[in-house]
Formats: structure tokens, C-alpha cells, sequence
């Protein structure tokens, strides 16, 4: 029964980590940009460019 408590208690905190890093992310300005992914694909590469991936 103890393993249990123990798990949740894990499980939980590795979740207050994960949506810390993602509050952090926002405050930080990492989804900010709204106006280049949709004209992205209108942009055309230069030649001997490789794509990034």
C-alpha cells in the first residue's frame, strides 16, 4: 500500500515539473510567433539548402 502512495506522489510531481516547464516556456515567449508557420511553406529554400528536419 505504501508503494502506491509513493507512486502518486511521484507521478504527481513529475506533473507539477512538466506544466512548471510549460508555464515557463510561455512566460518566456516560445509560442509567441503566430505569423511564420503559415506562410512558411510559401518561402521557397535556396538552392543546395539542405531541409531541416
Amino acid at each position: 500500500m505504501q508503494v502506491i502512495i509513493i507512486l502518486m506522489l511521484a507521478s504527481i510531481a513529475v506533473a507539477g515539473l512538466f506544466l512548471g516547464c510549460f508555464i515557463w516556456s510561455i512566460k518566456k515567449g516560445q509560442y509567441d510567433d503566430e505569423v511564420s508557420p503559415p506562410v512558411r511553406m510559401l518561402f521557397e529554400d535556396k538552392p543546395g539548402s539542405t531541409p531541416s528536419r
